[in-house]
């Protein structure tokens, strides 16, 4: 039987629930790893956001991190009282605010990246570059359709 005729949400053929328990596992191991820098999911979410740019509005942070708007700028606001984050008005349109890394906030993602990195491997440990690149392109597939819901 294929997963496609399988019974509806049948743990071992429903890949929704795969999935999730992948993702609820990741972020407790992930938890548990930042917990001692002071350090949490959310945060982290935001500070790997801006990690490949400079700017970017919480709006695009949100949609990066896929955080609901008004947590990510609660988690923003954390960032800015622990000085890893600063804010400014876009240039180009004032009523989008941009938040930046500050020298402290990239110490911080780096910290946290290597403790990230280190997951990664273990998790994908027995995972093959072709493997990988499957479960990507399989999984982009996925959110494509679902973005069109």
């Amino acid at each position: 039987m294929s997963a496609k005729s399988a019974t509806p949400h049948a743990k071992r053929t429903w890949p929704f629930y795969w999935i999730s328990r992948v993702d609820q596992r990741y972020v407790q191991v992930l938890e548990k790893r930042l917990k001692p820098m002071g350090m949490d999911a959310p945060r982290w979410r935001v500070l790997m956001s801006l990690h490949e740019d400079t700017y970017l509005s919480i709006s695009e942070i949100a949609e990066f991190s896929a955080m609901r708007l008004n947590t990510t700028t609660k988690v923003v606001q954390r960032l800015i009282a622990d000085g890893f984050v600063t804010t400014r008005v876009r240039p180009t349109d004032a009523r989008a605010t941009e938040v930046s890394l500050t020298a402290e906030g990239e110490r911080m993602g780096a910290l946290a990246l290597a403790e990230v990195r280190d997951i990664f491997e273990l998790a994908f440990r027995s995972v093959s570059n072709e493997e990988m690149d499957v479960l990507n392109t399989i999984l982009e597939k996925v959110f494509s359709q679902l973005k069109r819901m």
